[in-house]
């Protein structure tokens, strides 16, 4: 249930102990069709975990011993509400991920609880999916089609940055599309599961997805390949980019992106020429550097060139977080509502800034870890020092309640809350199949309960639980579609107003309701009028750090809740240490063999893991997959955008990720 847009349907058998014994897919999921991952099949290891936190505690000693001793929720939440009282409400902070809320109700009350109550509150998409999604945003493409529209009509389809790890119920419909004749076309910095289901796949130097798409989008139009008819009815800014796109040949993105430009031209063709294509891009890996938002941003333009928007099995296909088509729930986070203040954006430089200079006081997580998720981590770490009181709620503990916390509140698993989840298609109502364990309390309990503490007005007006999620509900069917409703139809509701396929009559996602080849909007912002690309900045440090560091995700990862995944022995059986991806010919001169450990090091910190020599990654390139603890303390934490223009594009698409880049050196350790 932690997967978005998957969400695959679990059965839970429960003993008439209310024990669970047993989780498998549900073959009546219209989404999952019974399919379960590594992920799902671990929930079973979740509700009786022995690592599981039951009561709250309070930290005794000095951070980082790990030392605790149990207290009363009572006391908890006195000791909670005191420190915030005694403060003025801009010096607390509210920083939750995604373990928060898999019940897929949370969220929206964390946010209000934020808003009302006067405090910092930001958006975790700032880790995530948001900057690929903020440089479709400026093109003004951000909607997609389905995955069953693949199945059914793609003849190519380009999985471009996109691992199927992160959304694997989308392999049986690019299976089903092969089986109908379509071909698959994998582009990525490393041989990726996705490869799998590729029939050719190329690899790139990290960061030059922008240029490859900048040379595709020259060679479609000096070869006329454009739809002209489309460009007239549905875009901006064409001629202008026509000219613009002169200088981004293949043989100049052959330099950047180390493939051939005979093969940049051919997939450019090819997409071209093949009616319908669909590129399905990635959530989040391809865009965690510098300049991440220049790639979604120039890929955006390839549809729109060719005349794919509004095409069934063409446009952008399903990918992590997208915006799908029909009616979405009801916005409760009373943004509207906030009253003025010094507030800090959803810009993680900003937020690290913020707590370098003292500028809180308390700060409330909830499902995350901090450490392990914020680019720079090691400087994070060091100033988080200078907050006064650190309170961490999650299931089970992990390098941010270890090291940093002060009091761990008990959560719940979301076997044991109710909850709604939406994919692109659907909304499945989640029925609570177990008893908290322990002390644990849901998340909303907790929040109703300081917010009564703290005198905030109006933050549960509903009568109950069921109430507030029907209040959720109410653009769907016209208010039709509630909790009763929905138990009546099994659990499960097909979104209202479905499309498969978007854009059918235009409606692109600018000022102009058009697709933006040039955009005054980015001037404005203080961006490129036109998609463009900067070359990643060579490495000039002393001591040299000559290898490109990336990573990205694997069937076993959990992002940063579960202790990284490590609280769940399934997980930790299946991938029971890093593994560090390093080509034969950097590995060679160091002397590094397959199986041994060996250290990733630059200035800001250093990385241990197991070697895998593999031609799957390019010469220069080093990769593992993200969540470890640690590897972000070589990740460089430098503004990817100004905070102006990262809050200023879309309130649902921040762009105020920092760079997750980095230069490492790798090392032999000794045996």
């Amino acid at each position: 249930m932690n997967c978005h847009p998957t969400f695959c349907g679990m059965l839970v058998e429960v003993s008439d102990q209310g024990r669970l014994l047993s989780v498998r897919g549900d073959p009546d999921n219209p989404d999952s069709q019974g399919f379960l991952c590594i992920r799902g099949r671990a929930a079973v290891e979740l509700p009786h975990n022995e690592r599981r936190i039951l009561t709250p505690l309070l930290r005794e000693g000095r951070r980082g011993e790990d030392r605790w001793r149990g207290i009363s929720w009572n006391e908890a939440i006195d000791r909670i509400s005191s420190a915030i009282e005694s403060t003025r409400r801009e010096r607390v902070g509210f920083w939750f991920g995604h373990g928060a809320h898999v019940t897929g109700i949370n969220r929206p009350l964390i946010m209000r609880f934020g808003h009302l109550g006067g405090m910092q509150v930001w958006n975790p998409a700032i880790v995530c999916w948001a900057m690929g999604a903020y440089g479709l945003a400026l093109t003004g493409v951000i909607e997609t089609n389905t995955k069953e529209d693949m199945a059914k009509h793609s003849r190519l389809v380009i999985l471009w940055g996109a691992n199927l790890a992160s959304q694997p119920t989308t392999s049986p419909h690019l299976v089903e599309a092969r089986r109908r004749g379509a071909r698959v076309v994998a582009i990525d910095v490393r041989r990726a599961e996705a490869s799998r289901h590729a029939d050719e796949t190329l690899l790139i130097r990290p960061g030059t997805d922008a240029a490859l798409a900048l040379a595709m989008a020259h060679v479609i139009v000096a070869e006329g390949f454009v739809d002209g008819d489309f460009i007239a009815r549905h875009t901006i800014g064409f001629e202008k980019y026509a000219e613009h796109l002169k200088r981004f040949t293949p043989e100049w993105a052959a330099a950047e992106t180390g493939l051939a430009a005979a093969d940049i031209r051919r997939l450019a063709r090819e997409y071209a020429a093949t009616r319908p294509s669909m590129i399905v891009v990635g959530g989040a890996s391809m865009y965690k550097h510098r300049h991440g938002w220049e790639p979604g941003r120039a890929v955006a333009t390839l549809p729109a060139l060719t005349g794919q928007l509004g095409l069934a099995g063409g446009g952008l296909g399903p990918r992590h977080r997208a915006f799908p088509t029909g009616d979405h729930l009801a916005d409760l986070t009373a943004a509207d509502r906030r009253a003025p203040g010094p507030w800090v954006p959803s810009h993680m430089s900003s937020i690290a800034q913020l707590i370098r200079e003292g500028g809180l006081d308390v700060l409330l997580t909830a499902g995350t870890d901090m450490l392990n998720s914020f680019s720079d981590a090691a400087s994070i770490e060091r100033d988080l020092e200078k907050v006064g009181l650190i309170v961490a709620y999650d299931l089970f503990a992990n390098d941010t309640t270890r090291r940093v916390a002060d009091i761990v509140l008990p959560g719940t698993v979301w076997l044991e809350d109710i909850g709604l989840k939406e994919t692109a298609t659907h909304l499945y109502l989640m029925e609570k199949a177990l008893e908290p364990a322990g002390q644990a309390r849901p998340l909303i309990s907790v929040l109703r309960e300081l917010a009564s503490r703290l005198d905030i007005k109006d933050f549960f007006p509903w009568a109950d639980l069921e109430a507030y999620v029907d209040a959720l509900l109410a653009p769907q069917r016209g208010g039709e579609l509630t909790v009763a409703r929905f138990r009546d139809m099994g659990g499960i509701a097909e979104r209202s107003r479905l499309s498969h396929v978007p854009y059918q009559s235009g409606g692109y996602a600018t000022p102009s309701r058009r697709v933006e080849f040039y955009s005054e909007r980015a001037i404005a912002l203080g961006l490129p009028a036109m998609p463009g690309y900067t070359t990643p900045a060579p490495d000039t440090g002393p001591p040299a750090h000559p290898l490109e560091f990336r990573q990205g995700r694997v069937l076993t990862a959990f992002h940063s809740f579960y202790d990284n995944g490590r609280a769940l022995p399934m997980l930790a059986r299946a991938e029971p240490h890093a593994e560090i991806w390093i080509h034969p010919a950097d590995a060679s001169p160091r002397g590094i063999a397959d199986g041994r450990r060996i250290e990733l090091s630059n200035d800001r910190g250093r990385f241990e893991g197991v070697a895998r020599v593999t031609e799957d990654v390019l010469p220069g390139v080093v990769w593992a997959r993200d969540g470890w603890p640690g590897l972000n303390g070589l990740t460089s934490g430098e503004a990817c955008l100004t905070p102006e223009a990262s809050e200023g594009l879309d309130p649902r698409i921040p762009g105020g990720q920092s760079a997750y880049e980095a230069r490492v050196e790798a090392r032999l350790l000794p045996v």
